[in-house]
This record gives structure tokens, C-alpha cells and sequence, in this order.
């Protein structure tokens, strides 16, 4: 990345272009462009574009200022099989090719302001298409791509030898080693595509995208996809040289999930107690307070992260001083820049005993953009009531960062995280660390073993278990999860314990 100073970005937003938004569109793409003349769409482009087809123009705003824009419209995909034009196929650039009936979404402009590349917002932009792609029901997306990097080596080589270069690693090529990193193919090469592309000798390269869930197209407009994608991180406790060396294996991890476009990465229970090694010589009370120093600047790291990799973080949890008090709270880093913060309502007898933890005094649920959820922290899952008064604000996932030592100890999380999962219709995710640390008094050891548990009904597995990781081995977990079967489950299951509650009888409440 360049310049940007990634603590600045308060909020990080995907909008629908509009046309009030012009001038400052117009604006970054000059910036975008700054070696290119006169390389912008013009205003009534802009107009029809937003007429014709909304849901394909997009932008990101950074603090409310537009940084990178995707542009596309659907065409009906036979009418461009053989060789064509990047004028041919925006009809003249009058976007006339548009078709609400096509088969095929086609990009046809991508940008991002310099300042902002690095920070991954071109495959945010692209993820967007390929669900729009799917929720439109369309066959795949295809777009020319420039090979700017072409015109050095057009002497000694064909397009054709020069992709399969770039392919073999032989070559880079950023742009279209970006677009083959996301899952783009080579369909073929257009001869003349972009008139004046100097640095592409005017050739581009056809990629495409396959679209898997595409069927033949019905009279109802399909439903939004509803599958969300969680990793879960099983951490191993072991020994680190300090704050950045933490960091490093944090986002690691974080990588590994995104790679997979998981939705949401969740870490565990007091992940970072490792850094407590430092101050064995202090007591026990004391040096978990010095760990707490280490809390804001692990949050800001982690709202960094899920901007990067475009993931939603759940940051297990850590200890925090509030007014002199020490409290076990964690973070919602959302992707699009925004926190949240959640607390450890019961604190176990050792951690009040040992390290004179209190207990917060907040229930809550959050508002994401892959439905509602709830997090709770390790002791609270023991707890149905905090969870039912999530599932009665529409809580569809429900999140527990643990730590525990012993397996009987572990046995009390996942046995209380399978009944919520079936009395409150949702799904549970738990992670939890594993290993030793002996370096670490009142830390010794770890036993985990993370899995994401659901209802137990015919469109689930029949032992509530969707997926579950090794025991105590390091590793990540990543499982799908349908929240459409959610409502199918409480609107047609086989018992329906959301909706059988004896309401006239009883009521779990906030007082």
C-alpha cells in the first residue's frame, strides 16, 4: 500500500453509484488515470448507466469519499463469440448492448485511486460482482482485460506466449496475475480491443468467471445468496518475542481464512496471554494488567486486518481496563471499518479469584452484512438466558471465544453450545487454543476443539455437528452455514422451539 495511514479509515462502505455522485467520481478516475487524457466517463455515460442497470455500478467510499468504482452492464453473450471491440461491446459507449435478459455480467470499467491500492479493494469490488452475478442467476461475468506490461516484450514474444509466461510466474503482469489469483480464466485474446491502449499493443485478454449455481433462467427473480462462510481459528498458545511476532501469526490466519472468502474469521478466549511471559516477575493480578496495555493497540490491528482481507473479525477476547476495573471484552471488526465492543457478562470464580476480573453488564446483538449475530464468551454459552435473549432479537449465529484447561472444562462449552444451537434455532461457532504454557502462571494448559454446531432437524446433520476440528491440533475450520434454513426450521420444523414457548406461562427478559 502506499502512503495511506490505515488508522484513519473510520468507515469503509460498498455503495450503489448515483449520478449526485459524479464530479467526484469523475475526479478519482482522473486521479486514476493520470498518465491517460480525458480518461473519464462523461456525465450522461454516468446517467445511463444508473438508469439502465443500478444494481451494476458501484463504489467505495473510505470516510465518505469515493476511492475505486466498478461499472458493468448485461449483455446476451452470443452476440460477442467471435472478435469484438471494447466500442463494440459498450454499444458505441452509449451502453445500448445492455440487456435485462442477458446472460453474461460484463465489466467494463475497474478502478482504484493509487493511494488506496494494496488494501485489497479490487477483490472487494470483484467479490461484489460474483454475487451479483449469482443472485441475478446470470451464466458468469467476462470483461477484456488490458496487458499493459505487454508493449515490453511485444518483439520477442505473441499475446499468446506472453499470458502463458505471465501464468508460469515467468512474467508479472499485476494486472492480470490479479485476475487470474480470483479465479479468472483465459477464454482468448481480442485483437484491437482498446483503441490508442499503447501499452497493450491494443490487445486485450478475454477472462471470464463461471458462475456454479447458475441454472436456466426462471419467471421469479432469485432470492440473495444465504450461505456464510466462518473460520475458525484453533490457536496454539506458545511462546512470542513480543507484540509484533503476536501479530504476525494473527494475521496469518486471518490470510488463511480470507482465502477461502470466508465471512467471518473468530478467534479465541485470551489468544494473546502468550505476551504475559514478560512479566512472570510481577504477580498474577499484576500481569495480566500489563497485558491489557496491549488490548487497544490489538484492536486497531485487527480493524486493519478485516479491511485488508475484507473478513468480519471476531477478535476472541482480551483484558481491558476501564476506570481501574479489568474487564474480559473482545471486538466486532467489521470489513467495513466499523467496531463494536462485547463483554465477558460471567467471569469464572478463578478469573474473579486470581485476577480480580468483573463481570460487564452488557447484552447484545450485531448487526452484520451476513445476518445477526451474537457473541459470548467462553463461561456465558453456560447461560441459556443470555443467548435467548439474543435469539428473541433475531440472533441467527451465535459466536464463543474459550479458553479452557481441562477436557471436563471443554466439555461444559460445547455441551452448553449444542443446546443453544438447538433451543434458540441458530447456529454456534466455537474456537478455543490448545498447547502449553509454562512460561505463563495460572496458564499452563489448553484444551480445545473448535466446531460449528447446529439445530438438530432433517436439513441439518443428525448429531447437531456441521464441522469440528482436530483436538488439540493447531488448525483453522471453515464450514458453510444456510441461514434459509433457519427459516425453514422455524417455520416447518419438526418442533419449532422458538414459536412452542409458553409465553403465558414464563419470559426471559433484560431487566
Amino acid at each position: 500500500m502506499s502512503d495511506l495511514n490505515m488508522s484513519k479509515i473510520d468507515n469503509l462502505n460498498l455503495e450503489f453509484l448515483k449520478l449526485e455522485d459524479y464530479e467526484e467520481l469523475k475526479h478519482a478516475m482522473i486521479d486514476s488515470y493520470s498518465n491517460l487524457p480525458d480518461s473519464y466517463w462523461k456525465e450522461e455515460q454516468i446517467k445511463t448507466l444508473v438508469e439502465k442497470f443500478p444494481e451494476g455500478q458501484v463504489v467505495l467510499k473510505v470516510n465518505e469519499e469515493i476511492v475505486a468504482c466498478a461499472l458493468s452492464i448485461v449483455v446476451k453473450y452470443e452476440d460477442f463469440s467471435g472478435q469484438y471491440t471494447y466500442e463494440q461491446v459498450t454499444g458505441n459507449y452509449k451502453f445500448t448492448t445492455h440487456d435485462d435478459d442477458g446472460d453474461v455480467l460484463y465489466g467494463i470499467e475497474v478502478f482504484i485511486k493509487p493511494q488506496y491500492r494494496g488494501m485489497r479493494l479490487g477483490r472487494r469490488l470483484y467479490d461484489y460482482r460474483k454475487e451479483l452475478c449469482e443472485n441475478l442467476n446470470l451464466r458468469g461475468i467476462a470483461f477484456g482485460g488490458r496487458i499493459p506490461n505487454y508493449h515490453n516484450h511485444a518483439s520477442d514474444m505473441t499475446p499468446k506466449e506472453y499470458i502463458e509466461k505471465v501464468r508460469n510466474k515467468e512474467i508479472q503482469d499485476s494486472v492480470l496475475n490479479f485476475q487470474l489469483s480470483n479465479d479468472f480464466h483465459v477464454s482468448r485474446v481480442l485483437k484491437n480491443y482498446l483503441d490508442g491502449d499503447a501499452a497493450s499493443m491494443e490487445f486485450a485478454v478475454l477472462l471470464e468467471w463461471d458462475n456454479i449455481y447458475y441454472t436456466k433462467p426462471v419467471s421469479e427473480t432469485t432470492s440473495l445468496k444465504s450461505t456464510v462462510r466462518l473460520g475458525l481459528i484453533q490457536w496454539q498458545m506458545r511462546p512470542y518475542s513480543g507484540f509484533d511476532e503476536l501479530m504476525q501469526q494473527v494475521e496469518y490466519f486471518v490470510d488463511a481464512v480470507a482465502a477461502y472468502r470466508s465471512d467471518f474469521a473468530l478467534f479465541p478466549e485470551y489468544f494473546n496471554a502468550p505476551l504475559m511471559a514478560a512479566y512472570n516477575k510481577l504477580s498474577v493480578s499484576q500481569s495480566i494488567r500489563e497485558l491489557a496495555k496491549y488490548t487497544e493497540m490489538i484492536r486497531e490491528r485487527f480493524s486493519e486486518l478485516s479491511i485488508k482481507y475484507n473478513i468480519n473479525i471476531i477478535t476472541g477476547s482480551m483484558p481491558e481496563i476501564i476506570d481501574g476495573q479489568l474487564y474480559n471484552v473482545g471486538n466486532l471488526c467489521r470489513r467495513d471499518g466499523t467496531i463494536e465492543r462485547y463483554e465477558k457478562i460471567h467471569v469464572t470464580p478463578d478469573e474473579q479469584k486470581v485476577w480480580g476480573l468483573q463481570g460487564g453488564n452488557k447484552i447484545q446483538t450485531f448487526d452484520t452484512d451476513c445476518g445477526k449475530i451474537g457473541i459470548l464468551i467462553c463461561y456465558d454459552s453456560e447461560f441459556p438466558e443470555l443467548s435467548r435473549i439474543m435469539a428473541q432479537e433475531g440472533m441467527q449465529i451465535l459466536f464463543v471465544p474459550f479458553l479452557t484447561d481441562t477436557q471436563n472444562a471443554y466439555a461444559r462449552v460445547r455441551l452448553c453450545s449444542q443446546a443453544r444451537a438447538v433451543e434458540n434455532e441458530c447456529y454456534v461457532a466455537i474456537a478455543g487454543s490448545v498447547g502449553n504454557l509454562p512460561a505463563v502462571e495460572n496458564m499452563d494448559i489448553s484444551y480445545a476443539q473448535s466446531a460449528v454446531f447446529t439445530p438438530c432437524d432433517f436439513a441439518f446433520p443428525s448429531n447437531g455437528v456441521k464441522a469440528e476440528a482436530t483436538a488439540n491440533t493447531e488448525m483453522i475450520l471453515v464450514a458453510d452455514v444456510d441461514l434459509d434454513l433457519l427459516k425453514e426450521l422455524h417455520n416447518y420444523g419438526a418442533v419449532k422451539n422458538l414459536k412452542d414457548r409458553r409465553n403465558d406461562l414464563y419470559e426471559v427478559g433484560r431487566k
